[in-house]
């Protein structure tokens, strides 16, 4: 499983602001912006996520993942923020 294939079945669940997935091929990180993230809850916009991944994860397609999730509002406020 490559970047691109993480990205398209995130894009394909959840209507995504920004979305960047970088990797070695094993352990990911994925930047998911979405205003399907609205009122939940850190661990509810994981599992929504998770949701996307559905079979890629059981079958381990898909080994390590880690996430920042994000409404647009709060991206909008981290974009806003001078970089230290």
């Amino acid at each position: 499983m490559d970047a691109e294939e993480i990205q398209t079945l995130i894009a394909a669940a959840l209507p995504c602001e920004h979305l960047q997935v970088q990797g070695d091929g094993r352990h990911w990180f994925a930047l998911i912006v979405s205003p399907a993230f609205e009122g939940k809850r850190p661990i509810q916009r994981h599992q929504q996520v998770y949701a996307a991944l559905g079979e890629s994860l059981k079958n381990e397609a898909l080994h390590a993942l880690s996430m920042k999730t994000l409404t647009p509002a709060e991206w909008a406020q981290r974009q806003a923020k001078p970089q230290a």
